[in-house]
C-alpha cells in the first residue's frame, strides 16, 4: 500500500481541507514524505456522522462476524508486511525487532478479542424469568445484556504507534463491543498509521460491514480531538497519553451537555521497592534489570520505573555503583520527536538546578547528532527529601530514574503511603520478605493496577488476565483496564428487558440459546435453553 496523507471517512479517502504537515525522522531530524493533510471541522463532521449512523447496525452485528471481522484486521495488518515495519522505524526511531513485537501484540489482541466475543462472557446475559404465582407481589420476566455504548474516539500515543494506536487496544475493544471508531492519529507517525488504517478499510470492505464503522482523522495539534469529544454522537472516549492531554479531554467531556467517560491512561512513575535479603542476594542482576528497565524505549514507556526504593546500607551502595556504571556507558537515547526530546530536557535541568537530587550517573551525551537525542540519567535522593517535594514524584517521560534511601524499613513503608495513585508497583524480595512486608504489598495494591513480584514492569502481556489502569492520577477511572479482554468494559452499558416479548429479544436472552453461551438463569450459571 502507498502512504497518501489523506483522511478515512466513511470508507472514502480524501484529501484533509485543513493544511498539511510532514512528520520527521528522529533519528536524523529529516522531514519523511509525503505530506501529511489534516482535517478540517467540516470532515470531522462528515466522519461523526457516518459513525452514529453506522452505530446502528453494527451494534446488531453477529458476534461470530464480528469476530472474523477482527481477525481480518490482525490479517490486512501482517499483509502490510515490510513497508509497514520500515516506516514505524522512520517514525519513531525504534528499531525493527521492536517494531515487529508490536506488531505481533497489536495482531495478537485483535485475536484475542475476536476469540473472547465469541464466548459471549462479555455481555453477561442474566435472565430471572417470571414468577407470576409469587406472592405477595408477581414478578415480571428481567433479562440483563451489556450492549454498545456508541460510537468511540480513540486517541493515538506517540510512544507505541501500533499496540496503542490506530489498531491498539482501545479500537480492538471497542470495535469488539460493536461501537463504531473514530482514530485521532498521533501526529508523531502519521504514515504508519495510515498504512493500518488502510488495512482496517480493506477488513470493513470484505466483512461487508457499514463504511462508517471505521473512521481515520489527523492533525497536527488539537482540534481535530477537541471537536471529536465534543461531538454529540461520540459516547466514549480512549487515550494514552499525558496527564496534561488526558485531564484536558476529561475537562472537555465534562462540559457536555451529556457528559461522556474518558479513559484515559496519563502515566506513572511505577515505583519499586527492594527489600533486603533480595537486595542482598542480587544487588548486580537488579541492577541490570532495572538499568534495562528504564531504559527500554529510551524510557518512553508508560510503565518505566522512575522511583527505586531500599533501606540504606552497604548492598544498596552495591546496587547502585552496579546502575551507575551500567548509565555511564549508555549510548544517547533516541526520543520520539522534537517536543518530547525538549521537555524531557527541560525536566532534567529543573531538577538538577534545584539541587534536590545527586546525579549519580549520565550516560553518554548526545555530540552533535541530527534528530532528537536525549542523555540518560540516574538520579539518587532520600525519602525524607522526596516527601517535602511531591513535585519530584511526578513522571518524567524519558530516560531517567530516581534512587531513593530509606533509613530504615518504616520509612520505606511511610514513603509508599504518599505516593499517588499507579500503574504498577514492584516488589523485589524473598517469599519470607513478602510475608514479613505484607502492609506493603496491601498498601502497594491500594495504589496501583497491577503488582509485580520479582520481575519489572516493562512488558505489558496482552492476555486475559493483564489490567493496565490504576488509581488517579495515573488513570482516569481506576476500575478500568486498557488490556485484557476486560478493556472491552468500558465500552458497553446494562440494559434490561421487561416482559418483553421472547422471539423480538437479543438473541443471548433467547430461552432455546442459540448462541450456546453460558448465562445466569435464575441464580444459575448454565448453557441450556430454558425450557
Amino acid at each position: 500500500m502507498t502512504i497518501s496523507g489523506k483522511q478515512l471517512i466513511g470508507g472514502e479517502w480524501t484529501a484533509g481541507d485543513g493544511g498539511a504537515f510532514h512528520a520527521v525522522n528522529p533519528t536524523n531530524g529529516k522531514r519523511l514524505m509525503p505530506a501529511i493533510s489534516i482535517a478540517s471541522n467540516r470532515q470531522v463532521e462528515a466522519a461523526v456522522r457516518m459513525a452514529e449512523a453506522a452505530s446502528k447496525k453494527f451494534k446488531h452485528t453477529p458476534l461470530n462476524v464480528r469476530a472474523d471481522f477482527l481477525r481480518s484486521c490482525a490479517d490486512q495488518i501482517m499483509e502490510l508486511g515490510d513497508e509497514l515495519l520500515e516506516r514505524v522505524s522512520e517514525e519513531t526511531g525504534y528499531p525493527r525487532a521492536r517494531a515487529e513485537g508490536e506488531r505481533a501484540r497489536t495482531c495478537n489482541q485483535l485475536r484475542m478479542f475476536a476469540s473472547y466475543i465469541e464466548s459471549g462472557d462479555y455481555l453477561d446475559a442474566r435472565i430471572d424469568t417470571a414468577l407470576p404465582d409469587r406472592q405477595p407481589l408477581p414478578r415480571p420476566d428481567i433479562r440483563h445484556i451489556n450492549q454498545p455504548i456508541g460510537p468511540v474516539v480513540v486517541f493515538g500515543a506517540s510512544n507505541f504507534p501500533l499496540a496503542f494506536s490506530v489498531a491498539g487496544g482501545d479500537t480492538a475493544a471497542a470495535l469488539a463491543a460493536g461501537c463504531p471508531v473514530i482514530v485521532k492519529g498521533h501526529p508523531a507517525h502519521p504514515g504508519t498509521s495510515e498504512l493500518v488504517a488502510q488495512a482496517i478499510a480493506k477488513a470493513v470492505n470484505q466483512a461487508d460491514l457499514p463504511r462508517g464503522v471505521f473512521s481515520f482523522l489527523i492533525d497536527q495539534g488539537h482540534a481535530v480531538g477537541a471537536q471529536l469529544v465534543k461531538a454529540p454522537a461520540v459516547k466514549a472516549v480512549g487515550f494514552t497519553g499525558s496527564f496534561a492531554g488526558g485531564s484536558a479531554l476529561v475537562a472537555l467531556a465534562n462540559q457536555r451537555p451529556d457528559p461522556i467517560p474518558v479513559f484515559a491512561e496519563m502515566g506513572s512513575v511505577n515505583p519499586m521497592f527492594l527489600l533486603p535479603q533480595a537486595l542482598k542476594n542480587n544487588a548486580a542482576s537488579l541492577a541490570a534489570g532495572f538499568v534495562s528497565s528504564f531504559t527500554m524505549g529510551s524510557g518512553q514507556f508508560c510503565v518505566k520505573p522512575g522511583l527505586v526504593f531500599a533501606v540504606e546500607g552497604p548492598h544498596l551502595e552495591e546496587f547502585i555503583a552496579a546502575a551507575s556504571k551500567l548509565v555511564a556507558d549508555a549510548a544517547p537515547a533516541v526520543m520520539l520527536n522534537d517536543r518530547i526530546c525538549d521537555s524531557f530536557g527541560k525536566a532534567l535541568d529543573e531538577r538538577i538546578s534545584a539541587g534536590d537530587l545527586q546525579i549519580l550517573a549520565q550516560g553518554k551525551a548526545p555530540d552533535g547528532q541530527k534528530g532528537f537525542y536525549s542523555q540518560v540519567t540516574l538520579f539518587g535522593s532520600t525519602a525524607a527529601t522526596i516527601l517535602e517535594k511531591p513535585e519530584l514524584l511526578e513522571e518524567t517521560f524519558g530516560p531517567a530514574s530516581i534512587i531513593i534511601r530509606c533509613r530504615d524499613e518504616s520509612e520505606m513503608l511511610n514513603a509508599a503511603r504518599k505516593l499517588p495513585g499507579q500503574l504498577t508497583a514492584t516488589l523485589h524480595g524473598t517469599e519470607q520478605e513478602l510475608a514479613d512486608f505484607a502492609a506493603l504489598a496491601d498498601q502497594l495494591v491500594e495504589m496501583a493496577g497491577r503488582l509485580v513480584v520479582n520481575g519489572f514492569p516493562t512488558g505489558v502481556e496482552v492476555c486475559h488476565s493483564m489490567v493496565h489502569g490504576g488509581p488517579f492520577p495515573a488513570t482516569s477511572d481506576a476500575r478500568f483496564t486498557s488490556v485484557g479482554t476486560n478493556a472491552i468494559m468500558r465500552f458497553v452499558r446494562p440494559v434490561c428487558y421487561q416482559n418483553y416479548p421472547e422471539a423480538l429479544l437479543p438473541p443471548a436472552l433467547r430461552n432455546h440459546n442459540p448462541l450456546g453461551i453460558t448465562r445466569l438463569v435464575n441464580g444459575v450459571r448454565t448453557a441450556e435453553p430454558i425450557a
